[in-house]
């Protein structure tokens, strides 16, 4: 399935090479630290941690966690998909792009922003003021996530 012509090419991450989190963090630069998203007209931020050398956001990004090895390994689908994440957050009046508020049962506010047809959610914390922090973002794989996201739509704030 072709993706929106609002939306960058997917990065090539197949087959993954020595360099490809390099890579990847050079877009993450250009599209989360030389310039932040705006959504709803509040700028966008994470946290400033790092890890291994690069922001503990970009790890959640472009990876997932081993639980049995304790260690975090590429995850293809993220990471092909990062490009996107930016003009998401910028445009989330697309006709294709989901885009709520749903209060979560410790009583945060997160706001999802799901390319539904495309199986891509990007999530944020909202705080009372407004400002929202980027959390993660992933590929939808299995059909239980994505009745989850879609009940969550449904009890959106």
């Amino acid at each position: 399935m072709s993706h929106p012509e609002w939306l960058p090419e997917l990065f090539p991450v197949n087959p993954w090479r020595h360099d490809t989190y390099e890579a990847l963090y050079h877009l993450f630069e250009r599209d989360f630290k030389a310039s932040q998203p705006v959504y709803e007209g509040q700028t966008v931020w994470f946290f400033p941690e790092t890890e291994d050398g690069k922001e503990k956001i970009f790890w959640h990004l472009t990876s997932r966690g081993d639980k049995e090895a304790g260690d975090r390994l590429p995850d293809f689908r993220r990471s092909e998909r990062l490009p996107w994440t930016r003009p998401m957050l910028d445009h989330p009046e697309k006709p294709e792009v989901l885009a709520w508020d749903h209060e979560e049962g410790d009583g945060t506010v997160k706001t999802y922003v799901w390319l539904e047809n495309y199986d891509f959610v990007v999530i944020m914390k909202k705080y009372p003021d407004g400002r929202r922090r980027l959390i993660t973002s992933f590929w939808v794989e299995y059909g239980n996530t994505k009745r989850k996201l879609r009940k969550k739509y449904d009890r959106r704030i």
